[in-house]
Formats: C-alpha cells, structure tokens, sequence
C-alpha cells in the first residue's frame, strides 16, 4: 500500500520537491476512480464486459503473434536480412518509469518492431 510520496531532499536538481508527474503517482493506486479488471468491448458492441485476466492476456497474445505473422519480413528485394514488422508498434507512456520503459523496448524489439516510441520524451 503506498502511503506517502516524497521528494529526495538530498538531490541537487529538485532539493527535494516532486514534479508533477511524482505528485500524482499516489492516485494512481489509490484512486477510486482506478479500473481494476479488464474491460472489453467486442468489435460494433456498445457495452463493455468483464474478461478474466487469462482470457485477455491471451486474447493479446493472438493478435500481437497474428499481426507479427501477416507482416513479418525476413529480407528485402536485394536478400539482405530484415527480420521485423512494421505491423506492430509501441507507444509508451510517462507514467511508466525508466526501468519498465527499458522492458518494453526490449520486448518490442525482440518481436521485430521498430517503431518503438515513448510519450514522456515526446
């Protein structure tokens, strides 16, 4: 349970004060306006479902292997290896932190995608 967030007050470039993004990392778990079960609305629907977070995890999983799979290039016109997809991308965002950032752009990578992009540097 995350009870407070605090500034460093020994670091030389915030003396100790949080940005805005620190700020408001508390409510991001303790919110109550937090989602915390997967919701999904099957293509033309207007309601949204509950799914079990197996069923969504592998619902995902399908469709990234599907889209990797229909646009996987192994070499272009000339022979020379590609190996990648233009048909996934990641776009990351600025509440994640440097280390999880790192995670996903190295999964990106070792599925082949090249775009790879994060919203905090944007």
């Amino acid at each position: 349970q995350v009870s407070q967030i605090e500034g460093d007050p020994d670091s030389p470039i915030s003396r100790g004060r949080l940005c805005p993004k620190g700020s408001a990392s508390k409510s991001l778990v303790t919110s109550p306006l937090r989602q915390t079960t997967v919701r999904y609305r099957r293509p033309y629907s207007t309601e949204w479902e509950d799914l079990d977070l197996d069923t969504a995890m592998n619902m995902i999983a399908d469709r990234v292997l599907a889209a990797r799979d229909e646009t996987w290039e192994d070499v272009d016109a000339e022979g020379r290896p590609l190996n990648r997809t233009l048909g996934i991308s990641s776009l990351g965002g600025a509440t994640l932190d440097n280390e999880e950032n790192y995670l996903i752009k190295k999964l990106f990578t070792a599925a082949g995608a090249l775009q790879i992009e994060n919203q905090a540097r944007i």
